[in-house]
């Protein structure tokens, strides 16, 4: 099988960095460099939300995750604006490119202030060649999204941040506003916030699976409001059974860590959760 590198290579030579990492960002490796498996033969990837970056670069950014051998990203808009060229998209994914990651969606993007900010965000993201947006709308605008989502054919997934969102606090908040919409529809499950708001992460999946496009994987402290992220086994969330349970429902999207700990210095915790997540994947697999 080829190397994620030399794939990426192959299909940035004579096209356009935006039409080719939609589709980049759909394959699922499971694969090292050498070609060696390194998650088994689960469906999903293991990736890193862009927030995670939040107080770093893109060539920072970048470094860590090479250090930590995890190449998908979830692309924050402040590594890539919404006002940026195509010349600029394309070098930015170029940039990618030599790093051995693909960005596979962008958010999450907030849209709550008028239509217009919807219609630039497909805009973005179809211009940035993804197939995902993570956005956080407002409910009145769900139908013309679901709209857009059919002219696009581009997912939407609307992330859920726990007791003091009022919009969206869990998963179950946004899958019976969008269980009627548009199959585009669905969720980015933020597992540590929808804990922080007294639900079961793993309940959740298992109801909601067909919906979740995305995964903010991350871990908590406690159960209640005042949880705290932390790092992956440390908290009050089973991993090893979270993944047991994508593998028994056949996700097959991206678990992206979001690490909101020590955010000026993340490393060594988004490192140790990557081990983690590697270690108990090999070992329940």
């Amino acid at each position: 099988m080829e190397t994620r590198r030399t794939f990426i290579q192959k299909g940035l030579l004579g096209v356009s960095a935006a039409t080719v990492i939609g589709p980049l960002a759909a394959s699922a490796y499971s694969t090292s460099r050498e070609g060696e498996k390194t998650y088994r033969d689960d469906r999903f990837d293991l990736g890193i939300a862009g927030y995670s970056f939040v107080h770093f670069g893109l060539d920072e950014s970048l470094a860590m995750m090479k250090r930590m051998d995890v190449h998908y990203l979830c692309i924050k808009d402040f590594h890539l604006p919404l006002t940026s060229t195509d010349v600029e998209i394309a070098a930015f994914h170029q940039k990618l490119a030599e790093s051995d990651v693909a960005g596979y969606a962008v958010g999450p993007l907030y849209m709550t202030k008028s239509k217009a900010e919807i219609d630039h965000a497909f805009e973005y993201a179809k211009r940035a060649g993804v197939k995902l947006i993570i956005g956080i709308p407002n409910k009145e605008d769900l139908e013309y999204i679901a709209g857009k989502t059919s002219e696009y054919d581009i997912r939407y997934a609307i992330h859920n941040h726990g007791p003091e969102d009022k919009l969206y606090p869990n998963a179950t908040s946004i899958f019976e506003l969008v269980k009627n919409l548009d199959a585009r529809m669905g969720i980015c499950f933020d597992m540590g916030h929808n804990m922080r708001d007294g639900q079961d992460p793993i309940r959740d999946v298992e109801r909601y699976h067909k919906r979740i496009f995305d995964i903010h994987l991350k871990n908590v402290t406690a159960a209640t409001k005042d949880g705290k992220t932390c790092e992956l086994g440390r908290g009050v969330i089973d991993i090893p059974k979270f993944i047991n349970t994508l593998r028994k429902v056949g996700y097959d999207g991206k678990c992206s860590l979001e690490f909101e700990k020590d955010m000026k210095d993340p490393l060594a915790g988004l490192a140790e959760s990557v081990g983690y997540f590697k270690g108990v994947s090999d070992a329940s697999a």
